[in-house]
């Protein structure tokens, strides 16, 4: 990953400097002991909706964490790499979290992030939901069959049998949609703005504007449970850091976009700036964690994708104690 100079981020802003722009208060840093470890390893994916992971690189450095990595993957490999250890913390979309506390993955949720960063696009014979049925659509990995099958059982269909399932993503999957060969595609930023650009297809679902999706949270902050266990006072930094740059891309896309194109996470500005203008960032107090949960493992279940019950997944897989404190710490 290419280095950043510090004045190409926030022109010589120090990490206090941006607490004060974003109206943070930084005091009760300082009444805090250091992180139990300087280390952090977060998860670098195509999706740059978790922009607020990136954008939280210096912030990162001031809570007192000297050696941050952005460790290169695949979205699919993200809740695994953290339940293996491979990585310390990251943000998920909320089926593939679900999924993995099912089968009994050492993580844990600790808040959520942001809703809206993914779109169901259609072709031609697809304009609602229920389309679906007998349809092509395209996915390659769990999360998005998830999000896709979450939709369809919500509308009366069963995804095991009534959509036909096609192994394409990203670039592929768009050019298949655009000549008709699958019938639906649901995409991370930057893929909706890039069809949008090249006016691929119909929306079908804005997860930012269209209830109920628009309701809940589709990716949450979690982390590896030993990995709290043993460094709470760091989970808790990490956390704040991330709020913060979450905040800085609602007020300050433009910056936030710069950000995250310099340091190598994308490639197009144009896109990285419609991506932080059209998901609703800055606003993870208006909405429910354990809500999100339950919504997204009921329909889950239903499609024969979990077992667990929400309860189950809720008592097990969370720790909001961190969340709570934040949530009282930081300005609105």
């Amino acid at each position: 990953m290419p280095a950043l100079g510090r004045r190409d981020f926030v022109g010589g802003l120090t990490a206090a400097t941006t607490v004060g722009l974003v109206g943070m208060n930084p005091q009760p840093i300082g009444a805090e002991p250091p992180p139990e470890t300087r280390r952090i390893r977060i998860a670098k994916v195509p999706a740059i909706c978790l922009a607020a992971l990136y954008v939280a690189e210096d912030l990162l450095r001031g809570e007192g964490f000297t050696d941050v990595q952005y460790v290169e993957m695949e979205l699919p490999e993200i809740a695994r790499s953290v339940a293996t250890g491979r990585i310390d913390f990251s943000a998920e979309t909320i089926p593939d979290l679900i999924m993995e506390l099912d089968a009994g993955g050492p993580i844990v949720i600790v808040a959520g992030l942001h809703v809206g960063c993914y779109e169901l696009v259609g072709g031609d014979r697809v304009r609602k939901i229920s389309d679906l049925r007998g349809k092509r659509v395209a996915v390659a990995d769990r999360g998005r069959r998830a999000f896709i099958s979450s939709m369809a059982v919500q509308v009366g269909l069963d995804p095991r049998k009534d959509i036909q399932w096609v192994e394409r993503s990203g670039e592929e999957a768009m050019q298949l949609l655009a000549e008709g060969k699958v019938d639906a595609y649901v995409g991370f930023p930057p893929e909706p703005q890039a069809m949008r650009a090249r006016k691929i297809g119909y929306v079908v679902v804005n997860t930012a504007t269209d209830k109920p999706w628009s309701q809940y949270f589709c990716c949450l902050m979690f982390s590896n449970r030993e990995f709290v266990r043993q460094n709470p006072v760091a989970t808790k930094r990490a956390m704040r850091a991330i709020l913060k740059a979450d905040r800085i891309c609602a007020t300050e896309p433009e910056r936030a976009a710069r950000t995250i194109v310099d340091r190598g996470f994308t490639s197009s500005y144009t896109y990285a700036l419609q991506t932080m203008k059209d998901v609703p960032y800055g606003r993870w107090r208006e909405y429910s964690h354990e809500d999100t949960i339950r919504f997204y493992a009921l329909r889950l279940h239903e499609a024969g994708m979990i077992r667990s019950s929400p309860t189950k997944l809720i008592a097990q897989g969370t720790d909001w104690r961190f969340f709570n404190e934040l949530k009282k710490e930081l300005k609105g």
